[in-house]
């Protein structure tokens, strides 16, 4: 990958929990989803440079950068087998990235802070193990702002557009659905209409598709499928940094968990 290389964007649906550890357990369940997250260096013609993963499962009153050399680990998740609480998932941080990701934030008007603190939580090992396994391109993370405004991070991730052409893999990680109290069959209509309505936003022309994100609230479904947005959020940020460009559907499965639609996207 060379550093003038313009990469494209992505949002992914992570899947529940530490799922690559547990494929045992849950079969040909995550196949689709693992055969679509081991692509993506395909699709990038090697290894970026960085990862910068906006993360579903990180909020603060601004904008958080995590700045570890080496980020430990968050289990940010329960009920699971006692060996998904030993993952380790070594890959190193980046604190120039993190600190070059901040300057850019607040050159825009946004506040952003670094944390020298935060380990990788499952939405970003999950999510990157099935992409780089060999656990050797740095990561850092970005949180939400727990306002969950959808411009201001849309806002968020057209600031971050100079890091595409700089080698860095933007890299928004939650869910096309996340309603966790009808993550089964009674979620099944509220998913399907939702993410119907998700892909046809996406094939809607740049400003358009700009302004059906931020008013993703007036969507068929749109609480039933995310009852609190932050899974959703990430997607902004995606969007915001490959604003003018193309989407494409990376991977759609429609019986997720037995009856859930889900769906990624690649912006460029």
């Amino acid at each position: 990958m060379t550093a003038a290389a313009s990469l494209p964007t992505y949002f992914l649906s992570h899947g529940g929990g530490p799922w690559p550890w547990m494929r045992d357990q849950f079969g040909a369940a995550y196949d689709a989803l693992d055969a679509s997250l081991r692509d993506i260096p395909r699709q990038l013609g090697g290894k970026p440079r960085a990862v910068l993963v906006v993360t579903a499962h990180w909020e603060g009153p601004a904008f958080l950068l995590s700045a570890a050399e080496q980020p430990g680990m968050i289990y940010d998740y329960g009920g699971f087998p006692p060996h998904t609480y030993a993952i380790r998932y070594g890959a190193p941080g980046s604190p120039t990235l993190a600190a070059r990701a901040q300057a850019l934030l607040q050159q825009a008007g946004h506040a952003a802070q670094l944390d020298q603190e935060r380990g990788f939580d499952h939405g970003t090992f999950s999510a990157l193990y099935p992409v780089f396994p060999d656990a050797d391109v740095p990561i850092v993370q970005l949180s939400l702002r727990q306002d969950l405004d959808p411009r201001s991070h849309l806002e968020a991730g057209r600031a971050l557009r100079p890091l595409r052409d700089e080698g860095v893999l933007i890299v928004g990680s939650g869910l096309s659905y996340h309603n966790l109290r009808a993550f089964n069959g009674a979620g099944a209509a509220a998913s399907h209409q939702f993410d119907q309505w998700l892909r046809d936003a996406m094939a809607l022309p740049p400003q358009e598709r700009s302004i059906a994100l931020m008013n993703w609230e007036q969507a068929p479904a749109a609480r039933a499928a995310h009852p609190r947005e932050e899974h959703l959020l990430p997607l902004m940020v995606a969007l915001g940094a490959a604003e003018e460009e193309d989407a494409a559907v990376v991977y759609h499965e429609e019986a997720f968990f037995g009856a859930l639609a889900v769906s990624s996207f690649r912006f460029g």
